[in-house]
């Protein structure tokens, strides 16, 4: 054999030993990978079921999936989030608020622990802190749901008697859910209680046809108190009495009746 070939057979061993190493490599590096992968998806796949029971009310079949989640994953803003929504269902409140902070702390990017949260705080009627919460849930432009986070920004604000701030939050709660009819009416009511009947007609009568379109949609004691308080102040006199109509048949007994007599009285 010629020192030539004996090089080139040295040379092709050296690229099939390499070939062989790379292979080994990838191999390596694409199931390390794929386990990862596998485990976040097992994570996420826990996780949902849990949040679905929570919705149930089914706790214990909840907390066993949240328990296997944890296993694979005990740092996971997800897990911790989650497990805050099952303490707050089984009335475990302080554990509850840990585990919320908690994620957030994890992660303070994680937007759905902050909205969860931001949740919590509101059932427990601390506006100030639970607006901070969806203030800050409301700067994730990727987050999926970010009309409802908005509703809830204004909800806070209106609590706080900010009706200002209420009006941004809500008009952007209808712009992202291109005018649901709840987000309609909480802007059109705080449009109101800021004294601007122009914008609240407009957005009213966004709300009404809304209503025209879907027989499913029927008024409430709210949206016929805001209906009247604006017809009353346009002068649309038969619309107030038709709204009026409305509320003392279907809603003898309601708060906004209680309203209305007042602002009769009054003259309002």
């Amino acid at each position: 054999m010629t020192e030539y070939s004996t090089r080139r057979i040295s040379v092709a061993l050296m690229l099939a030993v390499s070939l062989f190493l790379a292979s080994g490599c990838v191999t390596t590096t694409d199931s390390r990978f794929q386990r990862v992968a596998d485990r976040e998806q097992a994570v996420a796949d826990y996780v949902r079921l849990a949040t679905a029971y929570i919705g149930q009310g089914n706790t214990d079949r909840a907390r066993v999936h949240l328990d296997r989640a944890k296993e694979l994953a005990p740092e996971s803003p997800a897990v911790l989030s989650t497990m805050g929504l099952l303490y707050q269902a089984d009335s475990e409140d302080e554990l509850a608020e840990r585990s919320f902070k908690a994620a957030i702390a994890n992660d303070p990017g994680y937007t759905r622990a902050r909205v969860y949260y931001g949740a919590f705080l509101f059932g427990k009627n601390r506006f100030e802190e639970a607006r901070d919460q969806f203030a800050a849930a409301s700067r994730d432009t990727e987050y999926s749901d970010r009309a409802s986070v908005f509703f809830n920004l204004g909800r806070c604000e209106e609590r706080l008697e900010n009706h200002e701030a209420a009006v941004t939050a809500y008009r952007r709660s209808v712009e992202l859910s291109r005018g649901d009819a709840r987000s309609l009416l909480a802007l059109s009511r705080n449009l109101v209680a800021t004294g601007d009947y122009e914008s609240a007609e407009y957005y009213y009568g966004r709300l009404t046809g809304l209503m025209q379109r879907n027989t499913n949609l029927r008024h409430s004691p709210e949206s016929l108190i805001t209906g009247i308080r604006i017809a009353r102040h346009v002068g649309d006199l038969d619309r107030e009495a038709s709204f009026v109509l409305l509320l003392r048949n279907d809603f003898p007994n309601s708060l906004e009746y209680q309203q209305y007599k007042v602002l009769k009285v009054d003259g309002q």
